[in-house]
Parts: C-alpha cells; sequence; structure tokens
C-alpha cells in the first residue's frame, strides 16, 4: 500500500465547522485506511519483512568469519594475514572486521533524530537502501581502506534498522505473541550467520576467482532488495500514528492487526491506553481536541526533546532508557561475537585443518540457529528474567572451562574445547541472542521508545565494536586468558539482571507504564512490581489513577468533550 496520507484535518474555521467533524465522519475516515491484509496474514508478513532484516543482520556478522582466511581475499587484501614477521596485522585484522560496528554506532545514533521524524517504515526503507550501496561498495573494493569505508557505510544502515525493525515489530504485535515474534527474528540472525558459513564454505573451492570472497558479500543485497521492497506494503506502526495526531490511521491498523471491528473492546482499550500513554508524555496535559484547530501545535508536529530521556517521576524515562542501554551492553559482554566474526580462525587455533575448520564453523551456526527455537518456545511461558539469567548463568560456566581447557592445551582439550562452544551458543541463543532486542523494544514508554532504542542499539554496537576488536590481538597476547575475562563480564551481569531488570512478559507495551508508575508511587523496585498479579490493565480507571491520568481527560477526535469512561463505542468518540 503507499504510505498512508496524514489524517489530520484543518479544523481553522468557525465553531460550527470544527463541530461538524462527527463520529460519522470518523468512522468513515477510519474505513478509508481499511487494510486489505488482516490477522494472521498482517502478521505474518511483518514477521517477515521483521525476519528478513534480522537475517540481513546476521548475514553481516558472519560473512567475514571464514573470509578473513580465504586465499583470494589474503591476496586483495595482505593486511589480514597474521604472522611471525608481521605481529601488528592481528590489529588491521580486527580493526577490519571491528570498523563494521562504528557504522553501526553512528546509525544507531542518528536515529535520535530522525526514528520519530521519519517513521519506522520509512527508516527501514532507508537503513536497506544506504545497506545495498555499502554491500556494493564492499563487493567493488579492491584495497584495504575502500574495504573499511564500505564497511562503515554498510554499518550505517544496519545501524538504522537494527534500532527500528524491533520497535516497528514490537509496536505491532499483541502482548501474549509479542515475545514469540520478536524472538523468532532472534533466530533469523543466527539463520543469516548460518547460510553466510555455508556460501562461505561453498565459495571457498572457488580459489581461483575473487568470487571467492566477492559473491558472499554481494549476497547480502538480496536481502535489503526483498525488504525494502516489502516494507511498503504494510502499514506504519499505530503507536507511531496516535504519537503523530493520525488517530484514525490507528485505529484502522489496530484493527487489521487483530482482525476485529474498530468498536471491539479490546481495540477500544489499546487505542485509549495509547492515547492515554501520549496525554501523560505530554507533562499530564489533554490531547488536543481537534487534529489542528490553529491554536496549538498538531500533534505530528510535536518533536521529543533529548532530556525527556533524563527524566523521572511516574514515567521513569531515565531509568527506562538506562536499563535498554545496559541491556544491549550485557548482551555483546558475554564474548558471543568473538565466535560469531571469528569462528572458522578459532578452530583453526585448535588445530583443525582449512577445510574442517569452516565445515565445522558452518555447523556451529546451523546448531546456533536451532538452539534458538528453544528460546521461541519458552519466552512467554517462562518469562524474559528467568532466560536471560538462565542464559548468563551457562555461558559463564562455559567460559571458565575454554579456558581452563586451554591452559591444557593437548589433543583432547582441544576437541571438547570445539564443543564447548557449541554449548556457549546454545546458551546465548536461550538466554540473549533475539531477547535484548525484545526487552529493550518493551521496556521503554511511547515517547522516548524511538531515542532510547536509539542509544540501546548504539550501546550494542559500542561494546561489539570492543569484543570485536579486542579478540585478535587479545589471543595473541594472553591466549586463554581471553576466555576467563568473559567469564568474569559474565558473573558481573548476573546481579544486575536479577535485582534491576523488571519481567516484561504478558504485559502491553502500555502496561509497562503502569508498572514503572505504580512501583514511583509506592517507593518500591519495578522489578517487584512486575512479578506481582494486581497490576491494573492500561486504559482501566484504575490504571488511569496510578499514572495520574484523569478520568476526564479529552480522548475525543472530533473535539467535543466526552467522558471516556462512560463512552461506549471508540467510533462514538470520533
Amino acid at each position: 500500500m503507499a504510505t498512508p496520507k496524514d489524517s489530520s484535518r484543518d479544523l481553522s474555521g468557525s465553531e460550527d465547522e470544527k463541530q461538524d467533524y462527527t463520529h460519522t465522519e470518523f468512522e468513515a475516515e477510519v474505513a478509508s485506511h481499511a487494510l486489505s491484509l488482516r490477522g494472521r496474514k498482517l502478521t505474518a508478513s511483518m514477521a517477515f519483512v521483521a525476519g528478513t532484516g534480522f537475517t540481513l543482520f546476521g548475514y553481516d556478522q558472519g560473512v567475514m568469519s571464514a573470509l578473513l582466511t580465504a586465499g583470494q581475499f589474503e591476496k586483495v587484501f595482505p593486511q589480514v594475514v597474521v604472522s611471525a614477521g608481521h605481529p601488528n596485522h592481528a590489529t588491521l585484522q580486527s580493526f577490519m572486521v571491528a570498523v563494521y560496528e562504528v557504522g553501526c554506532l553512528f546509525g544507531a545514533l542518528s536515529n535520535l533524530w530522525i526514528g520519530d521524524r521519519l517513521g519506522r517504515r520509512r527508516t527501514i526503507f532507508l537503513g536497506g537502501s544506504i545497506m545495498i550501496i555499502g554491500a556494493i561498495l564492499q563487493t567493488t573494493a579492491y584495497s584495504y581502506a575502500q574495504l573499511v569505508v564500505a564497511r562503515i557505510v554498510t554499518g550505517i544502515g544496519n545501524g538504522l534498522n537494527s534500532s527500528t525493525v524491533p520497535s516497528y515489530h514490537a509496536e505491532c504485535s499483541p502482548a501474549a505473541k509479542r515475545g514469540t515474534l520478536i524472538l523468532t527474528e532472534g533466530t533469523l540472525i543466527t539463520f543469516g550467520v548460518t547460510i553466510s558459513y555455508w556460501i562461505d564454505f561453498a565459495l571457498y573451492w572457488a580459489s581461483g576467482s575473487s568470487a571467492q570472497w566477492r559473491a558472499p558479500v554481494a549476497l547480502q543485497i538480496v536481502l535489503a532488495l526483498i525488504m525494502i521492497g516489502t516494507i511498503g506494503f504494510l502499514p506504519e506502526s499505530p503507536r507511531w500514528l496516535v504519537k503523530h495526531g493520525r488517530y484514525a490511521e490507528a485505529v484502522a491498523v489496530l484493527s487489521a492487526i487483530d482482525d476485529k471491528p474498530p468498536s471491539d473492546p479490546g481495540v477500544q482499550r489499546t487505542y485509549y491506553a495509547m492515547r492515554e500513554a501520549v496525554a501523560l508524555e505530554d507533562s499530564f496535559t489533554p490531547i488536543p481536541k481537534d487534529k489542528g484547530d490553529g491554536t496549538g501545535d498538531k500533534p505530528k508536529d510535536r518533536k521529543v526533546p533529548l532530556k525527556e530521556l533524563l527524566t523521572g517521576g511516574r514515567s521513569q524515562n531515565f531509568r527506562r532508557a538506562t536499563l535498554a542501554i545496559v541491556c544491549q551492553c550485557c548482551q555483546q559482554i558475554t564474548g558471543v561475537n568473538l565466535i560469531t566474526y571469528y569462528a572458522t580462525v578459532l578452530f583453526e587455533r585448535l588445530g583443525i585443518s582449512n577445510v574442517n575448520s569452516r565445515i565445522i564453523a558452518a555447523a556451529n551456526g546451523t546448531e546456533y540457529f536451532m538452539a534458538s527455537f528453544i528460546a521461541v518456545a519458552l519466552i512467554d511461558r517462562v518469562g524474559r528474567r528467568k532466560l536471560m539469567l538462565i542464559g548468563t548463568v551457562g555461558q559463564c560456566l562455559t567460559m571458565v572451562l575454554l579456558a581452563i581447557l586451554g591452559s591444557i592445551d593437548n589433543s583432547a582439550s582441544q576437541v571438547v574445547s570445539a564443543v564447548l562452544l557449541f554449548v556457549f551458543n546454545t546458551f546465548h541463543a536461550i538466554g540473549w541472542l533475539g531477547m535484548a532486542w525484545l526487552y529493550c523494544a518493551e521496556i521503554v514508554g511511547l515517547k522516548i521508545r524511538a531515542p532510547a532504542n536509539a542509544l540501546s542499539t548504539a550501546s550494542n554496537w559500542t561494546f561489539n565494536f570492543v569484543v570485536v576488536m579486542i579478540t585478535g590481538p587479545s589471543f595473541n597476547n594472553i591466549s586463554w586468558g581471553t576466555y576467563i575475562v568473559f567469564a568474569a563480564l559474565n558473573a558481573c551481569a548476573l546481579p544486575v539482571i536479577y535485582f534491576f531488570f523488571p519481567e516484561t512478559a504478558g504485559r502491553s507495551l502500555e502496561d509497562m507504564d503502569v508498572v514503572f508508575a505504580l512501583a514511583y508511587n509506592e517507593g518500591v523496585s519495578p522489578v517487584e512490581v512486575s512479578l506481582r498479579k494486581d497490576v491494573p490493565l492500561a486504559g482501566s480507571p484504575e490504571a488511569d489513577r496510578i499514572l495520574g491520568v484523569a478520568p476526564s481527560v479529552d480522548l475525543t477526535v472530533g473535539g467535543s468533550h466526552t467522558d471516556r469512561l462512560s463512552s461506549p463505542s471508540l467510533v462514538e468518540q470520533g
């Protein structure tokens, strides 16, 4: 479908003209934005686009693993060949791999300014387009410097996508299925990694042609084209639409997602919760009675100042943004990307041949992909906190064992170490793979979701860069001691998760506003409140009182004041 038109009406005329905007007109406006895709088909289509974005994300992460030791790649880029005569090449090799994260960091941070301005769909389109440009530059590179610049460009596009796709998918997913849907994206990250490993292995035999490395790099263009070619057929996030005053479109999208009429009580409650979230975030001031009466800023023109990220009170914006940033940091300091980016190199360090190391690396990626379905099956039953804790404990113990076996360094210990690299990926798939992207989208409020996710994603790429950058020199200097460092970092993450990370399972995105507001009102930890069963649902009178939203807040669309709690129908309030 084409980009929806702004549903705001110019009601700057007389009062009589304003009153003419009746509930029947609003109902007609909702109908004019009705979507052909509804229910499961719409949910599946959104999951497909989000999944393609994360498959591309994973492919980019894994594709360099085997190329670093490919003959044709080393011929064009001798700076990546680590040898006794060139010990500084370990740093150059790591920098060439890690500089991609620098681009991702810039892309994620740019969402601080453009994310809410462009909307979720256009940001994803922009990110995909930049990735295509970067992939073309990488494929045609003939020097180390050119490849470095091209990887930065590709990273900028991926940074935009990785900070937008989870928010878009979370905002368009029902609470009961959100965990499963978003974690499916995590499985597709590993699917992308797996594809890249097997493609690298297949083209390893093209040893007489630069297609050995150019073809794997170029294939990411296909995934990017699929993503930007399909996002135009999907609706914008209903929460972004509400935030920007496009209420009729928001109702139409909510109706389509649930495959229910606009007057359905569930659709109404979700819509009202979104409107109240916007009203609450606007310093407890009512939403404008009409959508452009000339008396003030239109909702679509409101900009979120970055200082909102530092506010406390009932919204707890600073705490929530910090949780998102720390969550993404924790995902990276586990050490997963020393395996993802350097799998083939690690297996070669264990004395495995070039061919066999590539086969085992591809098998490692395949097992990683299969293990990720464990989290998909458990996420909405077990919850977020328990899976994060289980994954972190498993990762910590695995790193300890890898360090012990590395110090022994005989043929038997090398075989067990190879197996433990599979074990580590299994624990990461269960506890962290898609979890960080899901949790960060859930934990922050609507008003700061775009800038907070930009910062949290920037945190991901910053620590990703650090891990990937230090891996080569670290193994070169302290060998198995590298595993001890990551074991300690995993151990440090455990108390942070246990004491500070609230549970988000089974709650809508607006329900989390109620959790944090109730914790603030009672002076207790949000973790404690999140584990309680008596927290009222967003949009209910009890939640209004907790949030500090008066029941008489005007949530009408046409302009006449109506008590929301006594009004029978969403459409009738148009």
